[in-house]
């Protein structure tokens, strides 16, 4: 095909196959999709165990491939409402018995 205005030839680039297509986010390497990897982030234990166990499970989510981060997620969102569940539960000191107010007398 040929530019009509300046007489060169323009050719025109066939769009990739769907096999080859990717979205704008991809990170693509020499011999695909980039592996997961660690993102590293430090976890400091809180001296809770449920706590600690949810946030400990994060970890997982750095060896899976995107898909399957939101069920990682899910499960830490949960352990972590269950142990905020259980504070709620939990009795505290028991309250101070209500004091009647003092009633002046007249006489």
């Amino acid at each position: 095909m040929s530019d009509s205005v300046t007489g060169t030839e323009v050719r025109e680039e066939a769009p990739a196959p769907e096999s080859e297509a990717h979205g704008p986010g991809d990170v693509i390497g020499e011999h695909g999709p980039a592996a997961p990897a660690p993102l590293l982030v430090p976890r400091t234990p809180t001296g809770d165990a449920r706590v600690d166990a949810a946030l400990e499970r994060l970890g997982d989510a750095d060896h899976l491939a995107t898909d399957g981060h939101l069920q990682v997620y899910e499960d830490v969102h949960g352990g972590l409402r269950d142990a905020l569940t259980a504070l709620d539960a939990r009795p505290g000191p028991p309250a101070p018995p209500a004091q009647s107010p003092p009633y002046r007398h007249r006489s």
